[in-house]
């Protein structure tokens, strides 16, 4: 089936023949549905901490960071903003000239308000002759815009957010890039160093390294830290074959057609780090200095209750492999799964000691993330949920839609009662006691990927999802669910969310 050339493609990315077949068995059969038990809430797997808690769990993680153990911060950043400027560039393909529509109308009224007008102003001086205000007042409404989107302006339809200025200040305006240099100096910083990992695209790894370059300086004096700021990129050999919709290798022109495997392809980046503790947090969900406390506080929490539950499956673990335990031991375990860790096997009671030793190392044994759930606010995707695991036990796991079988009606009350929204708040810890890493890879369960269809040249095609990042990649972690204040979460999904008070 394969060609010489195909086989040489493959060499090139990295990609072995045998995961092309299972590639496409994967398009064959498709992917399960979870069986779920229930969604999670505040009396059933999310921890709601109490303001004595929350000052416990600040001190402790930072007790942690004084011991000489290596923090680091995992900002996803590859992807480009033209979904944020979707309602814009459908106004410069409009019939009309002269803003319609809600988004349009409040764009240009608050127009003074966004971070890159000035930017914007001077490119329209260059470009037009005119600055913002004269083009508006002479109806040139379109002309703006383009100079906001295209390339002989800002170009912010192409640039990713990381690199687009979201907030003002005196003394500047600042990037989301920025303000997560900020934040690492604030809750991520060990003994005076800040690390930071961005995964970028391999067209803008140029632009963002410049602005690093340029800026940390800045933040270096400003916050008495030293930044280690790393990028990565997509590995080509976490790209999927496309797929025809009989499920044979979709072609152009005689080349297999791949495509980018999604956000669950960045296991493999995390899987590089050699961090003792890896924050992880989506680009867009940054706010300015006025706003950062609670977000600065809940990280701490967060990463407080992380080391506090790996401090104690450490000292579980040395336990069982030392072998000096005892029966009533092992109920102790038993009970810090089920509570602490929530995770349950209806099958354990039956277990002899000896079985019941293997199951817990095993559950002990991996890595562990602690992940901020906000109160449900009808934002799009996912959401906290106890599900069945392959082994008959039940754990804590973050859900997508596509993951929900739809003709399930309980299932879909389920997800549509579901109290908490998972807003990509995760501290995890992926070392073993010994201080070996795991690899993450082994962690990852290949049946949560998705389909899903797309087109190109005009022709259909099937795209495969891998597991995504926090969802079917983590899927066999240790996972713990603690509810974080709603204004921890400010993305901006449309260039408008910028407008909203908390990018102000």
């Amino acid at each position: 089936m394969l060609s010489t050339e195909d086989k040489a493609l493959l060499a090139e990315k990295g990609i072995a023949e045998e995961q092309i077949e299972g590639q496409l068995e994967c398009f064959r059969k498709g992917f399960p549905y979870l069986k779920l038990k229930a969604a999670a809430s505040l009396d059933n797997g999310i921890l709601s901490p109490s303001e004595d808690d929350c000052k416990h769990y600040v001190d402790v993680w930072n007790a942690y960071k004084q011991g000489g153990r290596s923090v680091c911060k995992f900002v996803p950043a590859s992807g480009a903003a033209s979904r944020m400027f979707k309602n814009m560039f459908e106004f410069l393909d409009a019939d009309y000239d002269v803003p319609q529509t809600d988004f349009e109308k409040n764009f240009f009224d608050h127009i003074r308000l966004f971070a890159f007008y000035d930017d914007l102003n001077a490119a329209c001086l260059k470009n037009e002759g005119q600055d913002v205000e004269a083009l508006l007042a002479d109806g040139k409404y379109k002309a703006v815009v383009a100079n906001m989107l295209q390339e002989k302006g800002l170009n912010y339809g192409q640039l990713p957010k990381g690199l687009l200025k979201f907030h003002k200040y005196p003394e500047g305006a600042r990037t989301p890039l920025e303000e997560h240099l900020v934040e690492a100096a604030l809750y991520a910083a060990s003994q005076g160093k800040a690390e930071v990992h961005f995964t970028v695209s391999t067209e803008h790894r140029a632009l963002f390294e410049a602005l690093v370059a340029d800026k940390l300086p800045v933040y270096e004096a400003k916050y008495g830290v030293k930044y280690h700021v790393t990028f990565s990129e997509q590995k080509p050999s976490t790209d999927t074959l496309a797929a025809t919709m009989e499920n044979e290798p979709f072609r152009i022109d005689g080349k297999l057609l791949f495509r980018p495997g999604g956000h669950g392809a960045l296991i493999e980046n995390l899987n590089d780090l050699q961090s003792d503790v890896i924050f992880i947090k989506n680009i867009d969900n940054v706010v300015p200095d006025r706003l950062k406390s609670a977000t600065v506080q809940y990280k701490q929490v967060i990463a407080g209750i992380l080391v506090s539950l790996q401090q104690k499956a450490f000292e579980y673990l040395r336990l069982l492999d030392g072998g000096m335990y005892c029966h009533s031991d092992l109920e102790e375990i038993i009970r810090f799964v089920q509570q602490n860790l929530f995770c349950r096997n209806e099958m354990i009671k039956d277990f002899e000691d000896a079985e019941l030793v293997i199951y817990l190392r095993k559950k002990l044994n991996r890595p562990m993330r602690v992940c901020g759930v906000v109160r449900n606010v009808g934002e799009p995707g996912g959401g906290p949920f106890l599900a069945y695991n392959a082994d008959g036990s039940v754990s804590l796991q973050i859900l997508e839609s596509s993951q929900i079988d739809k003709n399930n009606p309980e299932y879909v009350e389920m997800f549509n009662k579901g109290t908490h929204f998972n807003p990509v708040d995760l501290v995890c810890a992926v070392k073993n006691y010994k201080g070996e890493k795991f690899n993450l890879v082994d962690y990852v369960d290949p049946s949560t990927g998705f389909i899903s269809y797309k087109s190109k040249n005009g022709k259909e095609l099937k795209a495969l999802e891998l597991p995504g990042l926090w969802n079917g990649a983590m899927s066999n972690w240790n996972t713990v669910f603690v509810e974080v204040p709603l204004q921890t979460f400010n993305p901006v999904k449309t260039v408008n969310d910028l407008l909203r008070e908390q990018h102000q």
